[in-house]
């Protein structure tokens, strides 16, 4: 299926969403090789134990604080920047994603356990899930970034 874009009425609208079609698509392609945001803190990496059971958010009475995540018993992920929740797959955040689907489960039918951590071992890279994590934070802080410099548009006019 071919992208749908908005007609625009300036030439140099039209560049602007091409350009930053194409930035999406480069970030979205290659988005395990994106380096980690300079301002967001790791704590406890070099204890070189990366296994995650469930990550969770820090919390601050009964709400959560999303700046911070505790990505195992020794690994904190902190500073991270409030706009990187607003990149959204599916009605929740890529970070929410990624961690909601890269935890240990157990199948209450069969009693098989789902375990990521598997795949870091398969691959050998056994920093895979956190590198993901913070690859997947820039990648969010960079798409929120690119869609806010787009031209707004006027979706109710119909150009039929």
């Amino acid at each position: 299926m071919l992208p749908k874009l908005p007609l625009v009425d300036l030439p140099a609208d039209f560049w602007k969403f091409s350009k930053a079609g194409r930035k999406l698509a480069e970030l979205h392609l290659n988005y395990e090789d994106i380096t980690p945001l300079e301002s967001v803190k790791v704590n406890g990496s070099e204890s070189d134990f990366f296994e995650v059971e469930k990550m969770r958010f820090e919390k601050n009475g009964k709400e959560a604080d999303k700046a911070t995540i505790y990505y195992n018993s020794k690994i904190t992920i902190s500073n991270i920047p409030a706009k990187a929740y607003d990149y959204n797959v599916n009605g929740k955040s890529a970070i929410d994603w990624i961690m909601e689907r890269y935890q240990v489960k157990i199948d209450k039918d069969s009693g098989i356990r789902n375990d990521p951590n598997n795949w870091s071992l398969e691959v050998g890279n056994p920093r895979y899930i956190l590198d993901l994590l913070l690859s997947i934070i820039n990648l969010s802080v960079q798409t929120v970034e690119l869609i806010d410099t787009l031209p707004k548009v006027d979706f109710s006019q119909t150009n039929d």
